[in-house]
């Protein structure tokens, strides 16, 4: 895979012109050694440079005479390289932009976002590039960007587990809604559902920040193994605590209710499909729920609710209405 343009990159192309030609000088070269030294990747990069120049399509066109190769009994790799080519004074910018044009044409290639998403009752495992993992729930979108500095995920909606390779020189950040969560290496779940974000702790350590604009913003929260946080765009951050059975139910194909109203217990059980419950009486909406039931049978959890409370259901065609 073609490396991604870096500041590395845009550094050899503008010591590969200074070099050609009466632009060089000893205390050109010096400091050119000087560069070369202070970065393992700064070799790599002029030589990928030198690389790029050379196999340019038409680049022979550019040159007013033959390339000539610097005199040397034993060439090192660098100096190789550099002898490449010597280009007349007036090509050198032209050089240089192609190479830079090169450079960032390689790297909008490799930040092209990849998408995962998964269609209403369905489940996905999608291995990152550097190891990570994201297990999609039902009806979710995410969108992964990865460059030399952080690892972007951007959770469009639905629901995501994370399980993130450690890299503290990279940084991997999702973000859902007006929320950024960062992790190094660590395991998390985040709910993006309306307007309404829920990030859950299941290893290691993670903060979340606001990145509205800053009159809005509120403090970061630092959360810890096992704790849940909840916001809303225009109200205050809830942190409570979510054990990590319930929290990931879902990747067994289950939905855990501990006492839950009866109306977000069907809320939750509409995300997976099958015949869509309905309870219209408002003080049927307020029962508790306790109990496992499986994601794919809508129509086992309602008449399971309905023998322990004494209620009916009414089905007309997709629907079951959970009556009195």
């Amino acid at each position: 895979m073609s490396q991604p343009y870096s500041r590395a990159s845009a550094e050899a192309a503008a010591w590969l012109a200074r070099l050609q030609g009466d632009a060089r000088t000893p205390a050109r070269e010096a400091a050119f050694q000087d560069w070369l030294r202070a970065d393992p990747a700064h070799q790599s990069a002029f030589e990928r440079a030198t690389d790029i120049w050379a196999d340019l399509p038409g680049a022979a066109l550019l040159l007013d005479e033959p390339p000539v190769r610097a005199a040397s009994t034993a060439p090192t790799p660098i100096a190789e390289a550099r002898a490449r080519w010597r280009l007349p004074l007036h090509q050198l910018a032209l050089a240089a932009s192609l190479l830079i044009a090169v450079g960032i044409g390689s790297f909008l290639w490799l930040s092209r976002p990849s998408i995962y998403s998964t269609a209403i009752g369905e489940q996905k495992v999608a291995t990152l590039e550097d190891g990570s993992r994201i297990a999609l729930n039902t009806d979710s979108s995410v969108e992964v960007r990865y460059d030399p500095a952080q690892r972007l995920v951007e959770l469009e909606h639905g629901e995501a587990m994370f399980e993130v390779a450690h890299n503290t020189a990279r940084p991997f950040i999702v973000r859902a809604g007006d929320k950024q969560v960062r992790a190094v290496g660590t395991s998390f779940v985040v709910r993006r559902e309306d307007k309404e974000v829920t990030v859950i702790l299941l290893q290691g350590k993670v903060v979340v920040t606001d990145i509205r604009p800053a009159v809005k913003r509120i403090a970061p929260t630092y959360l810890t193994p096992g704790e849940r946080l909840r916001a809303q765009p225009e109200g205050a951050v809830r942190v409570d605590a979510q054990p990590a059975e319930i929290a990931t139910a879902w990747r067994r194909g289950q939905a855990m209710f501990s006492d839950t109203p009866l109306i977000d217990a069907v809320a939750e059980l509409n995300r997976y499909g099958g015949p869509r419950l309905v309870v219209d009486d408002p003080r049927l909406a307020t029962l508790r729920v306790s109990g496992v039931f499986a994601t794919n049978d809508t129509g086992e959890f309602a008449r399971a609710v309905a023998a322990l409370h004494g209620l009916r259901i009414e089905q007309t065609g997709q629907t079951m209405h959970i009556v009195r």
